[in-house]
């Protein structure tokens, strides 16, 4: 998690859901409109979309085979599916439900909670640089979950209830899983234990963004979420409704990711690239939209805690015999991501030898 007194903003942008609903608009607005869109080719093969890793989260404790598998998703894909991670069902569709509830807030509610010029969390967008930027056919609310002590007193605490109480036990059992994930991590990198816990000890750092994207009238003219790795360790992500939108790149096409009910899409984070010396990879991914339906995600973004050195492991260094990328600080690089336009894994480059 970054540095507290490290100043980084995205400038406030408009509730795209709010121009949906309330101006009933037929034609894309021009600051949404993408003509730098990725054409890259996307994938029609449906037997590659239903090859992306499922890794049962039962089995890794006592089958090497899963831990193979486990392997093989993080250098092969970037992205798998967890099932059977112990999360209840019944906890979890009524964690969706509230999400539904809480962007059907009136918009006098959600203003209280809208970002600050000087933050980059609550309702809003994130890496907002200038104001010639084109824009995410997206609302999103971010907020830090973990360490507790690290919350913004002014928007955790005004969460309604039970809602406030929900996304609480939510965090707490995504984390749990999420170290349990990065412990399996190092089983199937063949490190020590040790050199993962040091990283991601109890202060592990936990963001939650939840995205609201609405429908559009012309979908292939805005993008839901710009192509982008994620600059984190590890995402954990919950399909909200039956909507899909989520594509990978895969051998230089789209995959349409699909889903499976009550499972977690996880992937691979920067940070863990950069950690494993570039042997696990961290994939770019996007967000679309339809002209038909909305679509919810909850993304739980996890990262070392305050003061840590982000670098290559010793072991694996030593292992490949050199490092490809440099070791800076958690507030270093924050510092530098927080001041970019997201753009694909260019960020990433910037840490390279």
């Amino acid at each position: 998690m970054e540095g507290k007194g490290a100043a980084r903003s995205s400038l406030i942008v408009p509730s795209v859901q709010e121009m949906v609903e309330e101006k009933m608009i037929t034609a894309v607005p021009p600051r949404y409109v993408r003509s730098d869109q990725d054409k890259a080719e996307i994938s029609s093969e449906t037997g590659l979309r239903n090859e992306i890793p499922i890794i049962d989260m039962s089995l890794l404790s006592s089958l090497d085979s899963e831990i193979d598998k486990l392997d093989f998703a993080c250098k092969e894909w970037g992205f798998f599916q967890l099932v059977n991670h112990g999360m209840d069902s019944t906890f979890l569709e009524k964690f969706k439900s509230e999400i539904q509830d809480f962007f059907n807030f009136p918009m006098e509610e959600k203003k209280k909670l809208w970002q600050q010029p000087d933050d980059i969390e609550g309702f809003g967008q994130v890496f907002v640089v200038s104001e010639e930027q084109k824009l995410d056919w997206s609302d999103m609310f971010f907020l830090t979950m973990q360490p507790v002590q690290l919350r913004k007193p002014h928007l955790f605490p005004n969460l309604p209830l039970p809602f406030r109480e929900t996304l609480d036990t939510y965090s707490a059992e995504v984390k749990s899983i999420a170290k349990i994930l990065l412990a399996k991590v190092a089983v199937a990198l063949k490190i020590k234990s040790e050199e993962m816990e040091e990283l991601f000890d109890d202060e592990l750092g936990q963001r939650l963004r939840l995205n609201y994207y609405p429908p559009c009238p012309e979908p292939d003219k805005v993008i839901g979420l710009t192509p982008h790795s994620d600059s984190t360790g590890l995402t954990i992500l919950l399909q909200v409704n039956e909507v899909d939108g989520l594509q990978i790149k895969k051998n230089g096409k789209w995959v349409s990711v699909k889903p499976l009910p009550n499972a977690f899409v996880v992937n691979i984070g920067d940070i863990l690239e950069i950690i494993t010396n570039g042997t696990y990879r961290s994939i770019e991914h996007r967000g679309v939209v339809n002209s038909e339906k909305e679509r919810l995600s909850v993304a739980s973004f996890h990262n070392m805690g305050l003061g840590k050195v982000i670098g290559p492991m010793r072991s694996l260094v030593e292992r490949h015999e050199a490092a490809i990328f440099k070791s800076v600080t958690t507030e270093e690089y924050f510092n530098g991501l927080f001041s970019r336009a997201l753009d694909g894994k260019a960020y990433l480059d910037v840490m390279r030898v």
